[in-house]
């Protein structure tokens, strides 16, 4: 492609739309799922993809570099040593796309509905990350490209990202920047820009209970030998008390408490209660007494079963008394809670509270600690600036609910704080069947991150 130095950005994003969308739609075709080995091939041939991509895109020293897990995929344009540099980082795998009977059309084919795009990964996060290829190539395009740019995109998200720490901490030098740039969070809408600042940990476990060594006949048993699924379900049920707050000691002891100006200032967030149980079909929340719904998904800590099995499921009837049964347990965290540490707490007590007549194990399986990006942050006045350009309006600084654990991690390996410019909404079912991203998500964050170069420089030359 030719560089084009008399047509503004916004008017090559706007002449390039289609063949953007249609690049997207050839990414999202790949089934580029990380949990199942099945898709090994399709996650590999993703990575080339992506590099491909970059490359067109103008990218330098891009690189498919292997890791014990799936590849990260590196590529880099420096233009000027003497300016600020931004890392920007995103994932190229897709949760699983089961079960595949609830997608209204296949979740690997594509489609745009109501201006919006259905498909697994269209908005976690091939859809956001792929705004950042395509924002660069308009800025190498349209010779705007205000900063050094480095890509690290890595493909073990969905599944822990437990080889992403490993080229991090390999790879400090090459990746040496002055601030990260992640969209893989959300907005409150299009009309109510936002910024999130902070994110919750996570604490993923399994437990399994363990009774007699066979399954047994309930009627010549029962009543004489434990039931491990009862067993378990009264243990998870001693997990919370009638507050709704969590009974682990030792739990709370490091959560840091907003102050009730943070409080009001987090509650200014436009939020209609009617309106969140109609499009969740449910008659009233539910949470921690004592705190709105805002905060009971934003700054405190949960602990929620995330699955749970045992047993006869099949059709029809069969009288067993199990030999075991499991469930699978997150608990989000907020600061200062440590990810590790609050692991071992919920080992500690799961283990006291089984009764003798049951063997417990407990797998702590993976994590990661909460995050917070203070405001008067150089990297977050860009952002905003760029969002009040963009859109026309201030974005609210928010506190999302969910976790991305390598945020802090950067912060640890490479000592940089991550600006989350996130374009997705809570209503594109993310991991869930029909997942979506709007059309004009997807564009409007391609024309709102050369901005956010534009003023970042500007900020850091201040």
């Amino acid at each position: 492609m030719d560089t084009i130095t008399e047509t503004s950005a916004k008017a090559y994003i706007e002449e390039n739309k289609e063949r953007f969308l249609n690049e997207l739609f050839d990414l999202l075709r790949m089934p580029s799922v990380s949990a199942d080995p099945k898709f090994k091939d399709d996650v590999l041939a993703t990575a080339e993809f992506i590099k491909r991509k970059l490359e067109d895109a103008g990218a330098d020293k891009v690189e498919v570099c292997p890791t014990a897990g799936y590849p990260v995929v590196y590529g880099e344009k420096i233009i000027d040593e003497s300016l600020p540099t931004v890392l920007v980082y995103g994932h190229y795998d897709v949760q699983p796309a089961d079960p595949y009977e609830l997608w209204d059309t296949p979740p690997f084919e594509p489609e745009i509905r109501d201006e919006k795009i259905y498909a697994r990964g269209a908005c976690d996060d091939k859809g956001q990350m792929y705004m950042h290829v395509k924002a660069f190539e308009t800025m190498m395009q349209t010779n705007t490209l205000a900063c050094n740019v480095k890509f690290m995109i890595e493909g073990e998200e969905e599944v822990g990202s437990d080889n992403l720490e490993i080229f991090v901490k390999e790879n400090k030098e090459r990746l040496k920047a002055d601030v990260i740039l992640v969209s893989d969070t959300g907005m409150i809408s299009m009309d109510i820009p936002s910024i999130t600042v902070g994110l919750r940990g996570l604490s993923y476990m399994e437990v399994e209970v363990v009774g007699p060594n066979i399954d047994l006949h309930s009627g010549l048993f029962g009543g004489a030998v434990a039931n491990p699924i009862n067993i378990l379900c009264n243990m998870i049920s001693s997990l919370q008390d009638e507050n709704n707050k969590i009974t682990i000691p030792g739990f709370y002891d490091k959560v840091v408490e907003l102050t009730q100006e943070e409080r009001t200032e987090l509650n200014k967030t436009p939020f209609d209660k009617n309106e969140y149980k109609s499009s969740l079909d449910i008659n009233d929340v539910h949470g921690e007494d004592g705190y709105t719904t805002l905060e009971r998904a934003g700054i405190r800590p949960t602990l929620d079963v995330n699955g749970i099995w045992g047993g006869y499921t099949g059709e029809g009837a069969k009288t067993v008394l199990p030999s075991k049964a499991s469930a699978k347990i997150s608990m989000r965290l907020v600061p200062d809670q440590n990810w590790d540490e609050i692991s071992d707490l919920f080992k500690n007590h799961f283990e006291s509270i089984a009764p003798e007549s049951v063997k417990v194990k407990v797998t702590a399986h993976h994590g990661g600690q909460p995050s917070v990006t203070p405001t008067n942050f150089p990297g977050y006045k860009a952002a905003s600036m760029a969002i009040e350009e963009a859109f026309g309006k201030t974005p609210i600084p928010t506190r999302d609910g969910g976790s991305i654990p390598i945020v802090a991690m950067f912060e640890q390996e490479l000592g940089l704080k991550t600006i989350l410019l996130g374009f997705g909404l809570a209503s594109d079912a993310i991991h869930s069947p029909n997942e979506h991203y709007g059309v004009y998500n997807f564009m409007k964050g391609i024309e709102t991150i050369p901005l956010f170069f534009k003023h970042y420089a500007d900020v850091k030359k201040a």
